[in-house]
């Protein structure tokens, strides 16, 4: 298995494409390689968005954005995005970056990853299941649901 790495600015157009591919894999809208490319060149460069990228060349990649939150005396990660290649899967591709991401949290001084999960993607729901990822709250009864609203 291949190594996990952070991608820089000069890695743009790679994890340009490979987000590009995820969206169109599952028929998600996207805005396109190009324009992927010049935001992450930007965005690459900081410590609020890291990309981490699996292999050489890059067969998976994991987005995840740092914020800070009044519950935790670290910064909260979001896991925007994890992908393989489908060629690739069932060879702990994910699992690697998903451990990436969790070390790279806690180095940063993180307690806590999230992610968002379509409710009816079962494979990803048993994926994080798998890594202790739940969908309660710590003491709630009821399930935690998100939401968004896009202008």
């Amino acid at each position: 298995m291949g190594e996990v790495r952070r991608a820089g600015p000069d890695d743009a157009a790679t994890v340009a494409t490979l987000l590009d591919d995820f969206n169109t894999e599952f028929d998600t809208p996207t805005p396109g390689v190009a324009v992927l490319t010049a935001r992450l060149e930007h965005r690459l460069g900081t410590d609020d968005l890291v990309a981490l990228v699996h292999g050489d060349p890059p067969d998976g990649l994991a987005v995840v954005s740092f914020r800070p939150n009044v519950w935790f005396d670290g910064p909260v990660a979001l896991l925007d995005e994890l992908y393989v290649r489908p060629d690739r899967r069932g060879r702990r591709i994910g699992h690697a970056l998903l451990t990436a991401v969790e070390a790279l949290a806690a180095e940063r001084g993180g307690r806590i990853v999230e992610v968002n999960v379509d409710g009816e993607d079962v494979d990803a729901r048993r994926f994080y299941a798998a890594h202790g990822y739940v969908f309660i709250e710590p003491g709630a009864t009821e399930p935690s649901y998100y939401y968004a609203k896009e202008w």
